[in-house]
């Protein structure tokens, strides 16, 4: 399928909250600078939930608060609304398949489920973004993850709420995006489809923190890894329905400095989660990934739906950054969409 630079024009561009500052900059400042660039909407993360209801309410409120997050989710969809924004989706919903059955982390996932339900009803989005598990107790049954998927979307189909399910590739079953569009297969709702991210894809399927080479080393070399990687793209542009895809995020990635160690963290975070939660820039901006490459097999799938940058930029080195020129930010993201359509379109 050919990609016309004019089919590319109507896409709606969206920006992820926890993308820009960090989560003690205030919302409202942030808001300012994601409308004054240009974004249509937002991915409002649940950090900047929890920190302006802190805020509002003189205290730490706590992340199962619902009633205070409620509460305080009706003035953000105020703030929102006035920097003519919309909240496309609530994140990152973590965690929440694949708990024994009767385990307290089982009870604590279906209570955090209907608290976000809630929290979605306040804030005026109808989709919710599912990271696929990375918790080591997670069961590794794929119909058994769809089963507790399942369960989720007939929870938010009442309210006409969907589900984005995104593949994490650090995750403790579903690495890769043909992990999680199995699973989505098997969920099998009208109400249950694909968060689809450049990172997560390439930086699962191609890339590497922990070599030397900052990609996954294999026989046959660097071709053989391109060969393998188009491959994927190839089957991902061919098999997947535009319609089960929800949302694409964007964001590239600094190839590390020095590589990262393979072993988990003292926190159990994997190498590729450490990465991603600092080194992920915006597109054309110092990063290494094929940023062009997956989201050209994601529009030949048809789709034409939101674009939303969500990067986790500190840096090439992840010592964070000061933050200082919000709205500059905002629009080199921005530049760096219009320059990304560009490049992705084949005529």
């Amino acid at each position: 399928m050919s990609i016309p630079l004019a089919s590319l024009e109507s896409i709606p561009t969206c920006y992820a909250t926890v993308s820009i500052g960090t989560p003690d900059t205030p919302l409202d400042q942030k808001l300012e600078a994601i409308a004054g660039a240009g974004f249509q909407g937002i991915e409002l993360g649940f950090p900047d939930l929890l920190s302006f209801a802190s805020k509002r309410r003189n205290e730490q409120v706590q992340p199962q608060d619902f009633d205070t997050l409620c509460d305080v989710g009706r003035e953000v969809q105020q703030l929102v609304e006035k920097n003519g924004l919309k909240v496309v989706m609530l994140q990152p919903f973590s965690n929440f398949e694949g708990w024994e059955q009767g385990s307290a982390g089982r009870d604590d996932a279906f209570r955090r489920a209907k608290g976000w339900i809630r929290i979605m009803q306040a804030v005026g989005t109808d989709m919710l973004q599912v990271g696929s598990t990375d918790s080591p107790h997670a069961l590794g049954s794929l119909d058994y993850l769809a089963s507790d998927l399942g369960q989720l979307a007939d929870l938010l189909a009442p309210h006409k709420f969907r589900l984005a399910y995104e593949n994490w590739c650090w995750a403790t079953h579903a690495p890769l995006w043909k992990d999680v569009w199995e699973i989505v297969r098997k969920v099998d709702r009208p109400n249950v489809g694909l968060c689809l991210d450049t990172y997560q894809t390439a930086g699962g399927e191609w890339a590497d923190p922990t070599t030397d080479s900052g990609l996954i080393e294999r026989e046959g070399g660097k071709e053989a890894l391109q060969r393998q990687f188009q491959t994927s793209l190839e089957i991902m542009a061919r098999t997947i329905p535009k319609e089960k895809i929800y949302i694409l995020q964007i964001s590239d990635a600094y190839k590390p400095r020095t590589p990262l160690d393979p072993n988990p963290d003292k926190d159990g975070l994997r190498p590729r989660a450490r990465w991603s939660s600092c080194l992920r820039p915006i597109p054309f901006d110092g990063g290494y990934l094929p940023v062009v490459e997956v989201t050209q097999a994601v529009l030949k799938t048809g789709f034409r739906g939101w674009f939303s940058m969500e990067v986790f930029d500190g840096g090439p080195d992840g010592s964070d950054q000061d933050w200082k020129d919000l709205k500059g930010y905002a629009k080199k993201a921005m530049a760096s969409h219009n320059r990304l359509l560009q490049e992705a379109a084949d005529s």
